[in-house]
């Protein structure tokens, strides 16, 4: 940890995002382009990300699709656990979405046997959105491929998948593991857009797509496991189903779990910890949340690989209300980084309400942020969209606006969808203690541009703080925080970010 980081524990004692400013420095880059300054970090101890921006495990913004832009953009998205407490398949689904979405080599492409119906392979490519499905014996061997060109304008109805697949003697093949360049050269030779690799008994190795080929070019940026699949994460409780659910998770290639719960200083997390590294010791494990020193050496003893930094600051909290406990999520990303040293990677959740606040966070102790309303009402959040009326103040008249719901993990409605409540009698919601709320934002388009505003804003930040690199701004920070620290007076605050 660098030396200078020590000025600022008492600096920040109290304090928060807007709080501060940043003195500007001489810039020395030329082009704020976030595609040719180097935004990497760590999200834990394995995992590295391209850019620092990770989706929030809450039930209104991460599933698949939003899961699915932040790792094509360099970020991660964790998969939330809000589904009812034994309904583990679902959350499942969405893991598989994400995994399935890129790769090299799809290693376990969706296949059918030659006998089987058209009916039941038409239903196979409906549930699961592909339109290849590769034909193999019970032996795994290639027996043809079946697209949804084959089956248009046809009675599926009768017949088997035989009748109308190409039969393997009419595919072009590639034998043995390829090069992602020799097959694009054999694809573009022989004017294919899917090639099997086949080894030598004729057995299927996987299925190239010239879609994936074009998307690891086209997204040179995007978050990926070594075989070219998207990386995704997958948040659990720490009591109930946990285990049960961790394991099928991590059979679905779930790239890092979150043990997410409120308090994750507490007895409850390490029983979570214990059990779970006894059962899953190679998986790669974020616990939190914690907002204290204290808390991060807890975790960083029980050998988590990230730890989630934050009690109280987010926009569906209300912790800090009903119990009075928290910490300024400035001060708590500041002890928490001189506890947890260079070595276990912060997640800062919580509390930035503007793209400013993304760098403060990421130089005040944060290795990555999570955020959730930023990403809030856009397309790839789940949830409906509902017209309201909103009363404009100029014209003194009411229009239709859409809305979708933001809603905290650990607001009454949260709570009510992940249990089993047919019993009422048994499970007291009100008696619950809820700390969180929901509350309805304006609808709007999709995700990719907020994103790109984000790393824009970023880029623009570290130029003016004179540096090449998110790493090396950070790093310079950290060597002399008071160089670029004006602590705001009020009329500052509101000159500065009241707008």
């Amino acid at each position: 940890m660098a030396s200078g980081f020590d000025a600022l524990v008492e600096l920040v004692r109290g304090a928060t995002f807007d709080d501060f400013l940043l003195r500007p420095q001489y810039s020395v880059i030329e082009r704020r382009d976030p595609s040719v300054v180097d935004l990497s970090c760590r999200f834990s101890a394995r995992i590295t990300l391209k850019r620092p921006l990770v989706s929030a495990n809450m039930d209104t913004v991460t599933r698949a699709p939003m899961a699915i832009v932040q790792a094509e953009e360099g970020g991660l998205g964790i998969i939330d656990r809000g589904f009812r407490n034994g309904d583990i398949e679902p959350q499942v689904r969405e893991v598989e979405k994400v995994k399935r979405m890129q790769h090299i080599i799809i290693r376990d492409p969706y296949a059918v046997a030659p006998e089987t119906s058209l009916k039941e392979a038409v239903a196979v490519m409906r549930r699961t959105r592909a339109g290849t499905l590769v034909v193999v014996d019970a032996a795994r061997r290639l027996k043809g491929l079946l697209t949804e060109r084959d089956v248009r304008f046809v009675n599926t109805r009768e017949g088997a998948v035989s009748s109308r697949m190409t039969p393997a003697s009419q595919l072009v093949v590639g034998h043995g593991e390829l090069a992602l360049d020799v097959a694009e050269r054999l694809m573009v030779e022989k004017k294919v857009k899917k090639l099997p690799l086949v080894d030598a008994n004729g057995t299927l190795l996987g299925l190239i797509t010239a879609k994936d080929i074009d998307r690891q070019e086209r997204l040179p940026f995007a978050t990926r496991d070594a075989h070219g699949r998207l990386r995704v994460g997958a948040a659990i409780g720490a009591t109930g189903d946990f285990l049960e659910r961790a394991a099928e998770l991590v059979k679905a290639q779930v790239d890092v779990i979150v043990i997410d719960i409120a308090h994750g200083h507490s007895v409850v997390m390490a029983r979570a910890i214990d059990a779970f590294k006894q059962q899953f010791p190679d998986v790669e494990l974020v616990a939190g949340n914690v907002a204290t020193a204290d808390g991060v050496r807890f975790l960083a003893e029980r050998g988590v690989h990230a730890v989630k930094v934050g009690i109280g600051p987010g926009g569906g909290c209300t912790t800090r209300l009903t119990t009075s406990f928290g910490v300024p999520q400035l001060q708590a990303l500041v002890e928490c980084r001189q506890a947890a040293g260079d070595n276990l990677p912060l997640i800062a959740d919580g509390g930035i309400k503007r793209h400013g606040a993304i760098l403060e966070a990421l130089l005040f102790g944060g290795d990555t942020v999570m955020l959730g309303s930023m990403f809030a009402g856009t397309e790839e959040t789940p949830g409906d969209v509902v017209q309201k009326p909103v009363v404009l103040p100029d014209q003194q008249r009411s229009v239709k606006v859409p809305f979708k719901v933001l809603r905290g993990m650990a607001s009454i409605q949260a709570i009510r969808d992940r249990l089993d409540v047919e019993d009422d009698e048994v499970v007291d919601l009100e008696a619950l203690g809820a700390e969180g709320t929901e509350v309805s934002v304006p609808a709007r388009g999709s995700v990719r541009p907020i994103v790109h505003d984000i790393l824009k804003h970023l880029c623009s930040s570290i130029s003016y703080g004179g540096a090449r690199s998110l790493g090396e701004l950070r790093q310079m920070f950290r060597n002399d925080p008071l160089r670029y620290l004006i602590k705001l007076s009020a009329s500052s605050k509101r000159e500065s970010y009241k707008r």
